[in-house]
This record gives C-alpha cells, structure tokens and sequence, in this order.
C-alpha cells in the first residue's frame, strides 16, 4: 500500500509538473527557433458555423477587417446545417468574397470542415470559431510562422475578455496550457492546437477526418507527415469564458472523449523508434493527464489503509479529505470563483470530468456531433 500510495502521487505529479520540467530542460539543449518570414501564401479562412445567426455578422466583419491582402484571402463559411437564419446572413456578404459552404447533411464540425476544405483554393487553410475575434493582423501573424518549412501547423494562444470588451486576466488554467505549449514548441512539437483559431497546410489537412477532433488530430496528421506543430505568441484569439460552470463541465467531458477517440486511433504514434520525441510527449501530455483521476482514487484508498498503521498517512489522509471536502462545498456553494478556491476546485471539477469522459468512452459513445459553445459575442476589443 505504501508503494502503492507513493507511485500515485508521483505519477500525478509527474503528469502535471513532471512533464513540463522535462520540457524545460529539453528546450534549453535542443531549441528549435520559428524562423518566421513576411509572406503571403493564398489563404483560405473557415468559419465553422452552426445555427449562429446572433454571432455571424460580428465575426463575418471581423474577418473582413483584416490586413492581410484582399486577393490573397479566401473567406469560407462552412454551415453544419444550420436550420436558422446563419445561411441567409452569410449569402449577403457574397459580394464581399465570402462564400457559403453548407454540408449536404448534419454529420459534426469535422465533416462541415472537410467540406470546406475541399471547396478551398489556398495553400494555407485556416479555421476558426464564430465566437473567437481576431486582431486586424491576426491572419497575417500567423501565416508567418509558414515561412519555416519544418511548420506544419500553428496554433494561436488563448485571452479571456471581460463582458466590457478590455482583456482580462488569464486563469491559471490558461496560463499553464500556454506555458506546456511554449515549452513543446521550443524542445519539439505541439500535441494540440487551440481550437478556435489555428492555421495548417493544405498537405497536412488531406487526411481530414471527420470523426476526430481536427485540433488535435491536425497535429498527428503533421507529424505523420514528418512537420511540426508550434505555438505563436504573437497569434491571439479573443474570447468570452463560459459563465455556466455546468456547460463549462460538459464542454470538457465531450473534449476529452473526443481526445481519447484520437488518441486510441493513433497508437502507432506511440512507436518511440519512428516518432521519436513525439511518441513520449503525446503519452505525457495527453494519456498521463486522462489517467490522473485513477491515480487519485489509487492513492486516496491507498492512504485509508495506511492510516491505521501511521500517524503520517492519517494525517496526509485528513488533508486530502479536507482538499476534496472544500472543493466539494465551494461548488455547491457556488463559492468557485473565489480566488482562493479557483485552482483547488478547479483541479478536482477537471478530473471528475476526465472520470465521466472515460466512463462514455467506454460506454461506446465518440460524439462526433456538436453543440458550440453559447459565449457571448465580442462587439469590438478595448485596450
């Protein structure tokens, strides 16, 4: 039990801090720069857009907003079906070059991406999320880092905006996912990308999937391909965290069960012979994280056997009762958002939902429809 208890809790350790810092000693060793270049490749921007006629102009205009130049860019909805009014609104902006891709049938965002992808002309494709907004040189920004040809994909970073349109602070959560992919870019390779805004070649999208999760298997295909995945700094999408603590819970359970449909279609990944460096960074980013929540249950049965035995472990165990106990009052409370609670409750909301997504995995469900996220509209962003 000892051995037991002590395995779990370095393995969680491993998983959440571990990790990382083996990624800051291999970044220092091996640094691999973004050679980054002022070019202008034809590029062809996708909104994926389901029944989004309240958020579809915002996003339409500030695609048209951008800097980067008008005859280089493509502007491609791509309407998973839409049944309200999101197809009439984006027929009006024809004059203005956007054009409207809608999918035959309702089969997920994937499948309407992939519709997209193949009505697409440019030699860049890059997607994004109706409710994330861009800087005017968000394009142009991240179509530099394809100047390096080891680039096979890009991922933005992530900022939170207040309801009065100013940025706010990032979460510890968002400050940690941005530190890992910094850190990834710099040793090797991203494991994933940012969702709601990341650019790829049009090679590395011609294996497109339309049952797995595009920004994470957006990478594999790059890596498969012999590229490399990275993180620009300087490539912001800004959008509204979701207020519904509950819809925020369900958003991770349908990530991750979508992440572990990649992750199990693409165990030859894993053959450290071929991908090398790859191979250990997508078992630690990603299946070390999905396992920490049985390492926990591991090393919480482990400590109530132990307590019998040592004052030590019933004082570990009195404080990993108290750790869950208050996380567990914050949230029916509503006390969460407290400061002092935020990361605590956080942790533990997070790997309740890796539980739950595990428990539908194996359930057979793979949910390959979708649902977007209901956050607010940006009307403009202020310094």
């Amino acid at each position: 039990m000892e051995l037991l208890f002590w395995l779990a809790l370095a393995f969680v350790f491993y998983a959440y801090l571990g990790y990382p810092l083996v990624l800051s000693f291999l970044s220092v060793v091996r640094n691999r720069p973004i050679i980054k270049g002022n070019i202008v490749p034809t590029v062809s921007f996708i909104i994926t857009a389901l029944n989004e006629e309240k958020r579809i102009i915002d996003k339409i205009e500030n695609t048209l907003a951008q800097t980067y130049p008008k005859d280089r860019l493509e502007i491609i909805v791509a309407s998973d079906c839409s049944t309200d009014g999101t197809d009439a609104i984006v027929k009006t902006y024809e004059a203005a070059g956007v054009k409207l891709v809608r999918a035959p049938e309702r089969k997920g965002k994937e499948a309407a991406q992939k519709h997209a992808i193949q009505a697409a002309s440019g030699h860049i494709l890059v997607f994004s999320d109706v409710a994330t907004i861009l800087p005017p040189n968000g394009i142009s920004t991240i179509v530099r880092n394809f100047n390096d040809p080891t680039v096979g994909c890009v991922s933005s970073v992530d900022r939170f905006i207040n309801s009065d349109g100013k940025v706010s602070g990032e979460g510890a959560y968002v400050k940690y996912e941005m530190m890992l992919r910094s850190l990834e870019t710099k040793a090797n390779t991203l494991v994933g990308l940012s969702g709601s805004f990341f650019a790829a070649r049009r090679e590395v999208c011609q294996d497109w999937a339309i049952d797995l999760q595009s920004d994470f298997n957006t990478v594999l295909n790059a890596v498969k391909l012999g590229l490399r995945g990275v993180s620009d700094q300087d490539s912001v999408g800004y959008y509204k965290n979701l207020a519904d603590e509950r819809k925020e819970f369900d958003r991770k359970v349908r990530t991750i069960v979508r992440g572990i449909s990649v992750f199990m279609r693409s165990l030859f990944l894993l053959n450290i012979f071929r991908y090398g460096l790859f191979s250990w960074q997508l078992v630690s980013h990603k299946l070390c994280r999905w396992l920490v929540p049985f390492a926990l249950i591991a090393c919480f049965i482990a400590n109530v056997l132990l307590c019998f035995h040592s004052s030590f472990y019933r004082y570990t165990l009195i404080c990993q009762i108290v750790f869950y106990g208050v996380a567990a009052l914050a949230v029916l409370l509503n006390l969460s958002s407290l400061k002092l609670l935020k990361v605590q409750t956080f942790f533990v909301l997070v790997n309740l939902s890796i539980l739950q997504a595990w428990y539908r995995y194996l359930e057979g469900d793979r949910i390959v429809g979708w649902e977007p996220s209901k956050r607010e509209t940006l009307k403009a962003l202020k310094p």
